[in-house]
């Protein structure tokens, strides 16, 4: 073992267990999400397939993988649906509750939970940030 690779941090991508631990939770999220009547109908449009691609890209990067996302930014995505700010946090819950469920540990939990804080004016509509 070098001294790279003992002092090198783990990240919470490898610590969950990698590629088929994100995919698992893309699936069981995408499950609770178009089981909820609020939010499925944002995806009515939508192949399902392509977007849990996307979404794996995405939480891969959020946990520190490797970055081999290419799609288009959150807001360009996002800001033409017109999302409040109340279906926002019921996807937050979701993601949350699918990797508790998953048995993704406490800090890993916190970082993901700050992460959609961060990019959560990027999602909601501008009109709609202050609750709803």
């Amino acid at each position: 073992m070098t001294v790279t690779e003992e002092t090198a941090p783990v990240s919470h991508y490898d610590r969950i267990g990698g590629a088929s631990s994100v995919k698992a939770a893309v699936e069981l999220f995408y499950d609770k999400v178009l089981a909820d009547p609020e939010l499925a109908g944002y995806f009515n449009d939508v192949d399902m397939a392509g977007q849990r691609r996307h979404l794996a890209l995405m939480l891969t990067v959020v946990l520190g993988g490797p970055n081999e996302y290419t799609g288009r930014g959150l807001a360009e995505a996002h800001q033409p649906l017109n999302i409040p700010v109340g279906h926002y946090a019921k996807v937050g819950e979701h993601l949350t509750v699918t990797l508790t469920e998953l048995g993704v540990p406490a800090d890993i939990l916190a970082d993901v939970q700050t992460v959609l804080g961060q990019v959560q004016d990027q999602v909601v509509a501008a009109g709609n940030r202050s609750g709803v």
